[in-house]
């Protein structure tokens, strides 16, 4: 009869029938009267003993069954969806790959100890890894604040030592005393802080008043602790290799009657020259010679711009646009676009001539068409649209142009005037011959006839002199 393999909470596992295996978990199980089962039991119970120790996780866990990671030294248990460590500290000089919250890691490489919180914060140097201590690393040695107890006449003294780099910096104390052991550096021991004497130490930080300041040396011990050389001076002239700022909106005034004014009002900046018709220039050096590209003429409000003018941009010109050059204007755009976003009415282009009304070409809105003339005389212009190859369908309303496929005139009659006489052989007449002339004229090759036939000649047919071409039939 087969056997039903069940979990601790009742759910079966498998169903075995008898003399078979079933090795869909990490043991083989055993059906009835299976033969040869001795050695897959006792891999069995090895297994058990050595909780499937491996690098490799088992293939078919169950939900807390353990395994031991050979490659991290770690007890891990299957919580149906990974193994995690059962927990204890893992001593690495690496951070732990797949930790849950709550376990130790020993910084071999630092000497410091961690606990994996699982939160990313900003100060952590392990992210989701929370310093648990030392503060300071192997290599940096004993750095920070330590809990000591110092002898004295007056008993045992609890203080709070500041070390940096192995050495301590400052003792910090509730109450004055004389160590009764010798401390480097600290002699005596004051309420507050004290700085070690050996070091040189001083305090850093701002002071309300001073009588005067030492300008002579220009060497900053920090950069919070300036020398006296590096601020400028109000009662002579001065360098600065920092930035200024004017911090107010009055800025900055410039000259014995402060001609010069650079100003702010409502986040807008004004540059302004104060002196009535005083000019304001801009110069620049150009090749070791001084140009003025940009000049301000006060007297008359008058811009004056030196040199080539790029611009990136719309440029609106409210008044008249006065082109003094001689040069032909060119412009890199392939259309120029006139009366741009106002309402329909006639544009185009001028050109100054003896008449009061100039040569124009302009479009003429009312027409649909570009017209152009002089004086104020116009006529539309020929566009090929308006053309036709087929002059007897378009007579009267069209003017003719080549048929398109053929290259003919095509027109169904043609009457010609002023039909004058012409003889063969004249050919300085311009006269137009009869349509009989033409026939005959036709009939003849250099003055004699030519004959054409799908027969061969007699010597009855032509003259002397005439042309035979034989055709085919």
């Amino acid at each position: 009869m087969a056997y039903t393999i069940n979990r601790t909470d009742g759910t079966a596992i498998a169903t075995i029938t008898d003399g078979t295996i079933d090795t869909s978990t990490s043991l083989t199980l055993f059906g009835k009267s299976y033969s040869g089962f001795g050695e897959l039991l006792n891999e069995d119970l090895v297994k058990l003993l050595e909780n499937s120790a491996s690098t490799s996780a088992p293939t078919a866990p169950l939900k807390g069954e353990l395994w031991f990671d050979t490659s991290t030294g770690q007890l891990k248990v299957y919580d149906g969806t990974a193994f995690e460590p059962t927990g204890g500290s893992q001593p690495s000089a690496t951070a732990p790959t797949s930790p849950s919250v709550g376990d130790l890691w020993i910084d071999t490489d630092d000497d410091q100890v961690y606990v994996y919180s699982g939160n990313s914060l900003s100060h952590q140097t392990n992210d989701k890894w929370e310093l648990i201590g030392p503060v300071f690393t192997k290599g940096q040695t004993l750095s920070g604040f330590k809990i000591e107890t110092l002898g004295s006449s007056g008993g045992n003294k609890v203080v709070s030592s500041m070390y940096a780099g192995n050495t301590r910096v400052a003792i910090l104390s509730k109450e004055a005393f004389t160590p009764s052991t010798s401390q480097t550096g600290f002699a005596t021991v004051s309420a507050g802080l004290t700085l070690n004497s050996t070091l040189g130490a001083v305090f850093s930080g701002s002071t309300t008043s001073a009588s005067a300041i030492d300008v002579s040396g220009t060497t900053n011990t920090s950069g919070t602790v300036i020398a006296g050389g590096n601020f400028l001076r109000a009662d002579a002239a001065d360098t600065t290799t920092g930035a200024l700022t004017i911090d107010n909106d009055t800025g900055i005034l410039i000259g014995d009657e402060s001609e010069l004014t650079i100003s702010v009002s409502s986040g807008h900046v004004t540059v302004a020259q104060t002196s009535q018709d005083k000019d304001l220039s801009f110069t620049i050096n150009d090749g070791g010679s001084t140009v003025t590209p940009l000049k301000f003429t006060g007297s008359t409000g008058a811009v004056t711009i030196v040199g080539n003018v790029d611009i990136t941009g719309t440029l609106t010109v409210s008044g008249e646009y006065d082109a003094k050059s001689v040069a032909i204007n060119t412009y890199d755009d392939a259309f120029i676009k006139l009366n741009n976003g106002n309402s329909e009415t006639d544009s185009g282009v001028i050109v100054e001539t003896g008449d009061s009304d100039d040569a124009r070409l302009f479009y003429d809105v009312s027409e649909d068409e570009w017209v152009a003339g002089e004086g104020g005389t116009y006529s539309a212009l020929l566009r090929k649209s308006d053309l036709t190859d087929d002059g007897d369908a378009n007579k009267g309303t069209k003017p003719l142009t080549t048929d398109s496929s053929t290259g003919n005139l095509k027109v169904t009659t043609l009457t010609l005037a002023a039909v004058g006489s012409i003889s063969e052989g004249d050919t300085s007449n311009t006269n137009v011959p009869t349509i009989g002339s033409v026939v005959t004229f036709g009939d003849l090759w250099g003055g004699s006839a030519k004959i054409i036939s799908t027969s061969q000649p007699t010597s009855g047919d032509g003259d002397n002199g005439d042309f035979f071409f034989v055709r085919e039939a």
